[in-house]
């Protein structure tokens, strides 16, 4: 392949939620940008959630290795952080193993909570924000397509979503277990997002009294107040308002910690330090993790909750392993399309040459039995270039099928090139006075061509 798909990332697998929040890109569009700037890539899409950093990128013609140390150097100078710990933390894929990841992402193949459908979403977001920017082109955008296709597929035709639990439902389930009964307690959501109303929805099925929604955007909180129910406040509100509840859920993903130390110690002191319970599933964190170390407060973060979402891992598996044969399906489709990609070049240079040659012919014979009418020219025109497309038209189903059976075109595309001397090499008037046993010149070819009709 010609075009090489590049993808580097870091998720829930490879890293801690301390090295995720020290490497999310906030400001994505911008990095997307600056992607293209500084790199040699000739598309990009940068995706950032609470689970998983990635960069998906086509490279230039430039060798891999390049480009994937550019990217790290770009990536950990955006977020001012030590490229080795970063490298140390990445899985790198390229070509058609990064397609198929890319598949398995969306897909929610690879999520902590498999099955879960916010991935998709927010793979969804990413993609639109590439193609606003101007950073998402041919390939990107067929890739991008194809992995939503891919994603409806594996939803429809198996039950890996039956069975998925979201984050936010982990996170409820986790409260459910320190307090026995979540009966009467009071709770408090910090960001009014996706996963907030998710958890708010979990909480109040599972007996929760009342819930505050806390947010910078209060006409967001008031929303989502009204659809479940619960207290809109303003976010600055938050902590002179922390010690009416027991839970607490935050998940803003604001690059400070919007929960500090100082904040729940008052808050202590005012509940007569009555036990508190908090959930932090946003990265970057939200809550201090020192907060954790204060008497009567539990502080559980997004990597706390793998213990519950692996509770509910096994009756996904056996449907996991029918996705993943539909992933591998559609890997292989993607990589017959990139190939075709590659081989667009060989073909209009051959076309444009076969083109060529026929209207030069045509016009020696022209020369020969002197003028026509325009009439005559243009069906001759016609008739001729109808030839040379038609002459080509096995040669390159040939070039397709061949490179769908072997999976890569670089071997016929050479072979073509230099078959029909598409970069024109130069080849010495002399060249036929001192040519090896077997070569031959174009009188020659004549000659053979013409013996051979009168044998037949």
């Amino acid at each position: 392949m010609n075009k090489q798909i590049i993808l580097i990332g870091l998720n829930h697998k490879t890293a801690g939620v301390d090295v995720r929040e020290k490497f999310a890109l906030t400001d994505v569009e911008n990095v997307e940008q600056g992607l293209m700037a500084h790199c040699p890539v000739q598309e990009c899409l940068a995706l950032s959630t609470c689970n998983r950093v990635e960069i998906v990128a086509v490279a230039k013609q430039v060798p891999e290795h390049e480009v994937m140390d550019s990217l790290i150097q770009y990536w950990a100078g955006v977020c001012r952080g030590d490229p080795e710990l970063l490298l140390e933390n990445t899985y790198r894929y390229t070509g058609l193993d990064a397609v198929k990841h890319v598949f398995t992402v969306a897909s929610s193949l690879d999520s902590m909570v498999m099955g879960e459908p916010q991935i998709l979403g927010q793979l969804k977001d990413a993609y639109r924000s590439a193609v606003d920017k101007g950073t998402a082109k041919t390939i990107v955008n067929r890739l991008l397509h194809k992995s939503f296709s891919v994603a409806k597929r594996i939803r429809t035709e198996t039950a890996i979503a039956s069975s998925a639990v979201s984050i936010s439902f982990a996170a409820v389930e986790l409260a459910r277990k320190i307090f026995g009964d979540l009966h009467g307690t009071r709770a408090m959501l910090v960001g009014a997002g996706e996963m907030a109303e998710l958890a708010a929805t979990h909480l109040l099925r599972n007996g929760v009294q009342d819930v505050i929604i806390a947010n910078r955007t209060l006409s967001r909180a008031k929303e989502l107040a009204e659809s479940l129910g619960g207290e809109p406040i303003q976010i600055e509100s938050m902590p002179e308002r922390l010690h009416e509840v027991d839970i607490v859920i935050s998940s803003t993903g604001s690059p400070v910690s919007v929960i500090r130390t100082r904040d729940v110690k008052d808050v202590l002191k005012r509940r007569k330090h009555k036990p508190m319970f908090f959930i932090d599933i946003a990265v970057p964190r939200d809550i201090d993790p020192d907060v954790n170390s204060l008497d009567n407060v539990y502080l559980y973060d997004i990597d706390d909750l793998k213990d519950v979402v692996d509770e509910n891992m096994a009756q996904r598996r056996e449907e996991a392993t029918k996705a993943l044969a539909v992933v591998d399906l559609e890997t292989d489709t993607f990589g017959n399309w990139l190939n075709s990609l590659s081989l667009k070049p060989t073909i209009v240079d051959l076309v444009d040459k076969a083109e060529d040659v026929a209207m030069r012919e045509l016009g020696k014979t022209l020369k020969k039995i002197g003028p026509v009418n325009e009439a005559t020219r243009s069906s001759l025109e016609t008739l001729v270039l109808s030839v040379a497309r038609k002459s080509l038209h096995e040669p390159i189903c040939f070039l397709k099928r061949r490179t769908q059976e072997e999976g890569s075109a670089e071997r016929f595309i050479d072979l073509a090139r230099r078959m029909y001397n598409l970069d024109d090499e130069v080849v010495p008037d002399t060249a036929h006075m001192d040519r090896k046993p077997g070569a031959c010149s174009p009188e020659d070819i004549e000659r053979f061509i013409d013996s051979s009709k009168k044998e037949q």
